[in-house]
């Protein structure tokens, strides 16, 4: 179980260092990302899902993450945080979000994003 702490904790460093490198070693090859509360489709694949986050990370270059809590089973890492970020007109926000990890080989396999991005709240 410690070494799924320690994957999660990674993948959880590089977001927040929005560091391409770091995410991509947390994943398999043929990773799917979905954002369901955007309503993107599924990003499949290391290369595409790469290309992905840095579309995310331009779009919200100072977004950090706080972890609020996580559940750890033997091949799946559920994982409660809240995010904060700076809105192109300045405004900073914040909301909450769980990710569903399924674990493969030891690595990410999948990342289901649901949040409540869509209702932001400011933060003073």
């Amino acid at each position: 179980m410690s070494d799924l702490r320690d994957l999660i904790d990674r993948h959880d460093a590089g977001w927040n260092a929005q560091d391409l490198d770091t995410i991509m070693a947390t994943y398999t090859d043929d990773i799917v990302f979905q954002n369901h509360t955007a309503g993107e489709a599924p990003v499949s694949g290391a290369a595409a899902v790469r290309g992905h986050l840095a579309g995310i990370f331009a779009r919200w270059p100072d977004m950090r993450f706080e972890s609020r809590r996580r559940y750890h089973a033997a091949d799946v890492c559920v994982s409660e945080w809240t995010a904060r970020a700076t809105t192109p007109d300045g405004r900073s926000v914040e909301w909450d979000g769980v990710d569903v990890f399924p674990i493969r080989d030891g690595l990410i396999a999948r990342k289901d994003v649901y949040s409540t991005s869509h209702i932001a709240r400011a933060v003073d």
